[in-house]
């Protein structure tokens, strides 16, 4: 353990961490745009730059190791002047259509200029800088290179933690997608590029479409403040039994967007399913209650009503026929838990041994 100062205020820390993740130990916020603790420091950004022993160049803290007695500033006037002139340079240029971007509530730029208070001085997307076209080209997301601000993020995840390497920094010195027709290019569509975009140069198609079809352009600009409303529900991925955590992004009472979770077992990491496999959610055909069929036709029924027909129908058969004549079939998007008792079902209550599993075809 060592000793440092940060803010005028003592601590002790283990001696293997960065500034960065001594400060996020004690709660004292940094900004960052390009770092990600499951990547190594990219210092590309040069957001997190804190003042270290009164020396006058400042320091990114994503990168530096703390050493016994350091003396650490990450609010001084110099250090806050530094993160408005990299903030100033990020926003140069960029589109100022911060009104219409469906990322602006997430938009850690856009966060991070208001906290700095730096104003986009793009008045409009003049020809001082080169347009560059979207790309529209990925089923579940697009790419627009004009937002893009060369963090690294979107490709060292998907080279480090996807093992993929289908992204890169262009020529001209944007993100794209790779043209090379190399295996290891080949995209897996699994969004993780798109969930650690600190801008709007990654977004899911299903972002877009859900909210257009929820507020048209007028009237987000009208009642922003209702439309930028929304909740994050964590829960668990349905479509197979590892277990990804993830948070759903709820507005109007509809999911619109999907967030991986950076704990076990995915440790914020997600595959196409569960990242863009949602809209199933809010699906007019989606059975929410119990159907009987009464004089040939599928009703509503409770819960209650539903049960006591399965145990009816249930003795009724098994006192006719014998145990035998059940089987189950589970389901690989159950959790083990949930297998366990489904078997233990089949097994104590019907009596038999008729039980498979869907992983098995």
């Amino acid at each position: 353990m060592i000793n440092i100062n940060i803010n005028n205020m003592d601590y002790e820390i283990p001696e293997n961490l960065t500034v960065l993740q001594a400060c996020n130990q004690f709660g004292i916020h940094v900004p960052t745009l390009c770092h990600d603790e499951r990547l190594e420091a990219e210092a590309s950004c040069n957001l997190c730059i804190v003042e270290v022993n009164g020396q006058s160049d400042l320091k990114t803290s994503c990168s530096l190791r703390v050493e016994e007695g350091m003396i650490i500033k990450t609010n001084s006037q110099k250090v806050i002047s530094a993160r408005r002139e990299v903030l100033d340079k990020l926003i140069w240029g960029h589109p100022d259509d911060c009104t219409d971007c469906h990322k602006t509530r997430d938009c850690k730029l856009h966060s991070y200029c208001d906290e700095y208070e730096v104003v986009n001085k793009t008045a409009s997307y003049t020809s001082d800088r080169e347009i560059y076209p979207k790309d529209t080209t990925n089923l579940f997301y697009d790419i627009d290179p004009n937002k893009c601000i060369s963090c690294n993020l979107c490709i060292n995840v998907c080279n480090e933690l996807q093992g993929r390497s289908s992204l890169e920094i262009n020529h001209k010195g944007y993100i794209s997608r790779k043209t090379s027709s190399s295996e290891n290019n080949q995209c897996e569509d699994c969004g993780n590029c798109v969930s650690v975009c600190p801008t709007g140069a990654l977004m899911p198609k299903q972002y877009m479409m859900e909210v257009g079809e929820l507020h048209d352009t007028e009237t987000m600009k009208q009642n922003k403040e209702e439309t930028e409303e929304s909740r994050y529900v964590k829960t668990t991925c349905a479509y197979c039994g590892v277990g990804c955590q993830l948070e759903l992004v709820v507005k109007d009472e509809h999911v619109v967007d999907c967030k991986p979770v950076n704990v076990l077992p995915n440790t914020g990491l997600l595959c196409v399913k569960g990242k863009f496999g949602f809209k199933f959610i809010n699906h007019p055909d989606r059975l929410k209650t119990p159907l009987i069929r009464k004089n040939g036709e599928f009703v509503e029924a409770s819960w209650e009503e539903a049960y006591n027909l399965i145990t009816e129908k249930a003795n009724e058969i098994k006192s006719k026929y014998g145990s035998d004549v059940f089987g189950g079939l589970s389901s690989a998007r159950c959790t083990n838990e949930e297998n366990y008792l489904f078997q233990k079902l089949v097994r104590v209550g019907f009596g038999t041994n008729n039980i498979d599993h869907c992983a098995r075809l």
